[in-house]
């Protein structure tokens, strides 16, 4: 049985954040899973989220990088079978560093195709399923009612599926602030069963 490769980004400054524990236990059950598991800690390896002009100008014809970390990240994203992508809700958007991370390696040739026949972009990402988990200090109700979910906006309808992800499933644990041991423990135990499910 072939082993599936998924890889798992995390996005949160602080260590010890809850966030760290859900990356911790995704990353865990997956390796239990018998899953080939790539664990990137964005701000601990210091990805650098400033896409710069040079980028703009020669990511189109090849999606070739000088910047070794850049070019890693765009080879191994390329050959996964499922993503997972761990932040906070901040602003309605994710952190800097991810949104940079987004910006500066789903491009063209990497992880999609542009000037198709009928003008619409083509994914390229082989990686069919995506999971992401996401801490909030908004409630449920006022995140919707308020604001419209824009997570879910920017993953499921404006990232993912333009990279050719297919199945994108979200998990919103909150409110985290005023969180119980019991509820973050639970948590865990939710992410896990998620991200196991992902590669099922």
């Amino acid at each position: 049985m072939v082993k599936k490769r998924v890889g798992i980004y995390l996005a949160h400054p602080r260590p010890g954040s809850f966030n760290h524990a859900l990356f911790g236990a995704v990353v865990d059950e997956l390796r239990e899973q018998g899953a080939e598991v790539v664990a990137h800690d964005l701000y601990a390896e210091g990805f650098a989220p400033l896409l710069t002009a040079g980028e703009t100008e020669t990511v189109a014809a090849s999606g070739a990088a000088e910047d070794a970390l850049l070019a890693l990240h765009r080879d191994e994203v390329a050959a996964l079978d499922a993503l997972v992508l761990v932040h906070p809700n901040w602003w309605g958007m994710p952190p800097a560093v991810l949104a940079g991370w987004v910006q500066r390696v789903m491009v063209p040739g990497v992880a999609y195709k542009l000037g198709t026949a009928d003008g619409e972009p083509v994914g390229l990402l082989r990686a069919g399923r995506a999971l992401v988990l996401n801490t909030s200090d908004t409630p449920e109700a006022r995140e919707h009612e308020e604001f419209g979910d824009p997570l879910e906006r920017i993953w499921a309808a404006c990232v993912l599926p333009y990279v050719g992800v297919t199945d994108v499933r979200r998990r919103v644990f909150r409110t985290v602030s005023d969180s119980s041991d019991d509820e973050r423990a639970q948590w865990l135990r939710q992410a896990r069963k998620e991200a196991a499910a992902l590669i099922g």
